[in-house]
């Protein structure tokens, strides 16, 4: 079960009733979903940036590098849920000392945000964030990154991806069109969502 943030349109199966618990502050996640190339990394990092320069504690997790190995543990080792397994892990170690805001960054995190939050295992709150951006910009920047241009088929992928994405997405995900936005504007956006 997803318990979303309180300022979300909730589906009325994804939120219960909030358990109070003395001395103990409950976890919120943001989950900042999207597109290759849309700009999830560089937001989440902007965001870390404004955090700091405003005290707010949290973490800040690279989903996408949890099960990053070759063969693809997904592929090669279904039902193996190593990127569960090592968000649970990392998030446990997290909260230990004493942390209990969470940005997480992965492409299809909107569309796992159950098992995400159970793998965290300690029912934290949800903001989703669905990032856009048109078909421009989106091939712009991992071109960038990967110095040059990128495949057809790569980019067919990311496109087919999106298009997932906007349509599967939970009610409850926040979508936001990243087109005009420096990753500072983006990085706003997202602290606005969450409240922190």
């Amino acid at each position: 079960m997803v318990r979303v943030h309180p300022e979300h349109p909730v589906h009325p199966l994804c939120c219960r009733a909030r358990q109070s618990t003395v001395g103990w502050m409950r976890s919120h996640v943001l989950l900042v979903s999207g597109r290759s190339g849309v700009g999830k990394s560089t937001a989440a990092l902007a965001l870390h940036e404004l955090l700091v320069e405003r005290n707010v504690h949290h973490a800040v997790i690279e989903g996408d590098y949890l099960d990053l190995a070759f063969p693809a543990p997904h592929l090669a080792f279904p039902g193996a849920d190593l990127a569960e397994h090592n968000l649970a892990a990392m998030w446990s170690a997290y909260r230990a000392l004493g942390h209990h805001r969470l940005v997480y960054t992965n492409t299809a995190a909107v569309l796992t945000a159950s098992s995400l939050t159970t793998a965290m295992g300690d029912d934290p709150l949800v903001t989703a964030v669905l990032l856009r951006s048109s078909a421009g910009p989106a091939r712009a920047r991992p071109e960038r990154r990967n110095h040059g241009e990128v495949a057809p088929a790569e980019l067919d992928r990311c496109s087919a991806m999106a298009e997932r994405l906007d349509g599967e997405a939970p009610d409850f995900t926040h979508r936001v069109d990243t087109d005009d936005l420096d990753p500072a504007g983006v990085a706003v956006k997202l602290l606005e969502l969450t409240g922190w």
